[in-house]
Order: structure tokens, then sequence, then C-alpha cells
């Protein structure tokens, strides 16, 4: 019986990977990434961070009406916002950290349990800032998808050992779900936010190869990868768009 509901619960798992899959490769064709350092765009995922923040009760009021924090403008900080139908429906930012440039949000959040690893060598990219705007979603539950293909898409381009996402425990399951992420730490205090978050981890290797099979949406090519992470231009104040290229690979199927 325990074998029966098993096969069943796998191919319905396998039923709801395939429509989304679907789904999420027709949405890809309206949607751009842009890696921005600068002018209105940079204020405008600000203005995206707070405005979800405050509904989520991440934060407090603020006058500014932005969300900003010290480790936005370090040179391994890269800021992306994602656009559908040309509209801004979210944000994400990562660091990429090694033991020759250790600064990002979870090693201040969690210095005992990442300092030691990057002594040893790991490397890791930390996925922090991440906001959307739901009242500009193209469909209900896409935008974790839309805005965490980015993870995916610079995992392949930096080949850490691991990306970490910081995440309130009711979330967990999500992360656990699609990416095999693995619990680190108890929730605690995080940098500028006030709900406890808990550090995780979802391993690369092989377990990114098995996660790209399962939802090729979330493939891209070498160039998607050099445009996105070759050069953060921490000065431009043009934001650089990118268009997903994971229907390529769709297409030479």
């Amino acid at each position: 019986m325990d074998a029966a509901r098993k096969s069943a619960s796998a191919a319905a798992s396998a039923r709801i990977d395939s429509a989304l899959n679907r789904s999420m490769m027709q949405l890809l064709e309206h949607v751009e990434y842009r890696l921005i350092t600068g002018g209105e765009d940079l204020e405008a995922i600000y203005r995206l961070r707070y405005k979800s923040y405050l509904r989520s009760g991440m934060c407090g009021p603020l006058a500014s009406g932005m969300f900003e924090d010290r480790w936005d403008n370090l040179p391994n900080s890269y800021r992306f916002g994602v656009y559908c139908y040309g509209e801004l429906v979210s944000t994400l930012r990562f660091h990429y950290i090694s033991s020759e440039q250790a600064d990002s949000p979870s090693v201040n959040a969690y210095p005992e349990v990442l300092l030691p690893r990057l002594a040893r060598g790991e490397t890791f990219i930390d996925g922090t800032r991440f906001a959307t705007d739901p009242d500009s979603a193209p469909a209900p539950g896409v935008l974790p998808f839309l805005t965490l293909r980015i993870a995916m898409v610079a995992s392949c381009y930096f080949g850490q050992d691991s990306v970490l996402t910081p995440v309130k425990l009711e979330h967990s399951a999500f992360y656990a779900r699609f990416f095999n992420a693995v619990q680190r730490s108890e929730a605690k205090l995080f940098p500028g936010v006030l709900a406890p978050i808990a550090l995780f981890e979802i391993p690369a290797g092989e377990n990114m190869r098995l996660t790209l099979e399962r939802l090729p949406f979330f493939k891209s090519t070498p160039m998607e990868q050099r445009l996105m992470f070759g050069n953060p231009a921490i000065n431009r104040l043009t934001p650089l768009s990118i268009v997903p290229t994971a229907k390529y690979y769709r297409d030479a199927a």
C-alpha cells in the first residue's frame, strides 16, 4: 500500500511539473531580466522591496518609501529586476562569496555556519532581498519561479558549492520541494528585517543537474549567464536587459 501511494504521489508530482514547465516556457516569452546598477530602475526595485516587506510585516514604515542596505553596492553584488510584459514584478539580489570576498548578509547573520566553510575554500551564492508585487503577477504562483530562475542561471555561471537562501520557515516547504533545500540554522533575526529567518542551502552539482532536468525552464545558455554575471558594472546608469534563453533548449529537443 505504501509503495502504491508513493507511486501515485510521484505520478501526481510529475503531472504538476509538466504543467508548470509548459506554462513557464510560454510566460518566459514575455519576460526580461535587468541587471540594475543605478538610475530610476534602481529606485524602482528599492520601492518594490519596501512595498513587499511592509505588506508582509518584514519591515516597518520608512519615510523614504525605499528599502536598501549596505550590501547593495558591494563589488560582489548583483541586483536584478524581473519584468513581465514590460512591468516590474519582482526583484532579487545576489552576492558571490568566497574566502577572498566574504561580505554578504548571510555571512553577517550566520557566521558560525559559513565562516568555517569559507575558510575551507567553499564558495556560495547568497540570494537575498527577494521581493514581489503580487498585484502585477501575470498568473497566480509564478513569481517565485520567474525570480528564482536567476539563482539557477547564477549557479551555472559561477559553479559554486551551494546557493544560500535565507527564508521564513513557513516558506521552507517550497524550497525543499523544488530545490531540495536543506535547513542549516534555526530561525533568527536577519539584518534589516523584523521576521525571524532561517538559513537554507541548495546544494549544487548533481542536485542542480537533476533540478534543471526536471524543470527545464530554469535552463540558460552560456551567453545569458555571461550577460547576467560576467560584469556587474556597478557604475552603469543604464540597466542591462537580458532575455531568458530556456526556449533554445526546448526548441533543440
